[in-house]
């Protein structure tokens, strides 16, 4: 159950109080994987949207720094749980204060979120047993570890949780979330204001049709962390089982 009874809780219907959205966010994390799905929620009619760290700390990404963070341990509730993803998510994964917020949140949220491989977080805080969802393609698989269920798709619900793929998928992803909470013409509002109409160059977003020559670069490139990264979700999901 909500923690704000009176918020919305089925499309277009209105709100008594903000709908409380609560962005999670760790150094190394992909910047778009939030700030795209932000700028979006941004928009949304009577909802507040809040991006936190630990301790209220900055927070590096990809040579950006962001700051005027809230303290995650001081965020009592929220509707909306989002975790992103990046290159920093497995090593958030040791930080159990962090796992531990993420979880306590979740637990009380109508909606509980991720982009990329920000639903390798969700799994280790132990909110995606038995439950589909997506992640980046080239991580998929260390879902299965939390016990979660891999899903190729680019949005996936399963219940309350919704998951987007890897980094852009975020903007597909929120105008789904946008429209189970507040309606199809406010989601469609949204887009057309912020113009979201992709039309990609090249059809190479997707493993299964970029040119082999492509993924096999990408792999490679992927390749040096890779092990890090299995080992990371290994302690994590030992630490989730025990």
């Amino acid at each position: 159950m909500s923690a704000y009874p009176d918020a919305v809780n089925h499309k277009g219907s209105a709100m008594a109080s903000p709908l409380i959205i609560v962005i999670p966010i760790y150094n190394g994390v992909t910047h778009l994987d939030f700030t795209g799905p932000h700028q979006f929620l941004s928009r949304l009619p009577d909802a507040k949207v809040i991006v936190a760290s630990m301790g209220g700390t900055d927070v590096s990404a990809d040579g950006l720094v962001f700051s005027g963070l809230v303290d995650l341990a001081t965020i009592e509730h929220c509707d909306v749980l989002c975790v992103p993803g990046g290159s920093g998510c497995t090593a958030a994964l040791q930080n159990e204060a962090f796992v531990a917020a993420v979880r306590r949140l979740g637990l009380s949220a109508r909606y509980i979120t991720s982009v990329c491989t920000g639903s390798l977080i969700l799994g280790a805080a132990g909110l995606l047993k038995g439950k589909r969802a997506a992640c980046h393609w080239a991580w998929r698989d260390l879902l299965v570890p939390f016990g979660a269920i891999p899903d190729t798709r680019r949005v996936v619900r399963d219940g309350n949780i919704l998951t987007g793929g890897g980094v852009t998928a975020g903007i597909d992803f929120v105008l789904t979330l946008i429209s189970e909470l507040q309606g199809d013409d406010v989601a469609q509002r949204i887009q057309l204001m912020l113009e979201y109409a992709p039309a990609p160059p090249f059809t190479a977003g997707r493993p299964d049709t970029a040119p082999q020559g492509i993924v096999d670069a990408v792999r490679s490139r992927m390749q040096p962390f890779a092990q890090q990264r299995r080992d990371e979700v290994a302690i994590a999901a030992a630490r989730l089982a025990g």
